[in-house]
């Protein structure tokens, strides 16, 4: 059996719907007759994982007869290439992944298989937090730094950094079921969590606390969740630090940038790509 979880929503929020569970090969977003409401599902594989998404945002679960969802949708798509860094691919384990590793020996080849996690690279969002994390990372080449992902969905951005350099990494999501996904991913990836120097962690960003502060952090969440958490996750970011906010529709990149300026954020030029806004910020407060 699965477990189908279900929440009706006014169409206005459907982009940050998309956003949220885009990559996610078991989320299905129906338009209503009338336009004015859709449907969200997610198919879960436990009852667990459907009332966590029930007990955050609401909504019903029902069981239905089980069939691979995930296998019925997913759809393997070119690899993206990021500043001549990394090649981030849906190719699992496979004669495809390694012709790919041999193809582009000379970069961090990551693979994140379509799972039910957000992040497998090809959303705008995500794609342009790896190009500003790369940034990142070349200016602190011979340095240490560490890395927060705070939104961290299959772990891709934290797999990233570990690559990029980062010596220690915390990683955290609301969602039980992307936290296992992050945590495969890592092994598919080879980022130990047994070391201690990187953490994929449950956890609710009014509520978590990181172990210590940390040189570059990455937010990629809903507009409304940076704006309110801005107070918390400035001050997990060391003085002259960099905090990465995407999630952003670009209308509503005015109000973000607001809440982050507040906390002692300076922004460089926004980032959009389509409807979506993505910034980078150095704290100096």
């Amino acid at each position: 059996m699965i477990w189908v979880w279900s929440k009706l929503s006014a169409v206005k929020w459907m982009d940050a719907w998309e956003e949220r569970f885009y990559g996610n090969q078991n989320a299905v977003i129906t338009l209503l007759k009338g336009g004015a409401n859709l449907r969200i599902e997610v198919y879960n594989e436990s009852e667990e994982e459907a009332e966590t998404l029930r007990d955050y945002w609401g909504g019903s679960v029902r069981k239905i007869v089980k069939e691979d969802w995930v296998a019925k949708s997913a759809v393997v798509k070119p690899p993206l290439k990021i500043r001549n860094e990394l090649v981030v691919t849906m190719e699992g384990d496979g004669p495809a992944l390694e012709k790919l590793r041999e193809e582009y020996g000379d970069r961090h080849v990551i693979s994140v298989p379509p799972e039910m996690a957000f992040g497998t690279g090809d959303h705008p969002t995500t794609a342009t937090c790896l190009r500003l994390l790369v940034d990142e990372a070349r200016q602190r080449r011979g340095t240490s730094w560490d890395f927060l992902d705070l939104g961290s969905g299959s772990g891709l951005l934290a797999i990233a950094a570990r690559h990029l350099g980062a010596e220690r990494i915390a990683a955290m999501d609301y969602d039980e079921t992307a936290v296992g996904v992050a945590r495969r991913n890592c092994e598919r990836n080879g980022l130990s969590l047994e070391d201690g120097r990187a953490v994929m962690e449950v956890g609710d960003i009014f509520e978590w606390e990181p172990a210590g502060r940390f040189e570059v952090a990455v937010a990629n969440v809903f507009s409304d969740v940076l704006i309110a958490a801005m107070p918390r996750m400035v001050p997990w970011v060391k003085p002259q630090g960099v905090l990465i906010v995407s999630g952003i529709l670009n209308e509503q990149w005015p109000a973000v940038r607001e809440a982050g300026e507040r906390e002692g954020l300076v922004f460089a030029e926004p980032l959009p790509r389509g409807k979506w806004t993505t910034a980078r910020g150095v704290r100096v407060g």
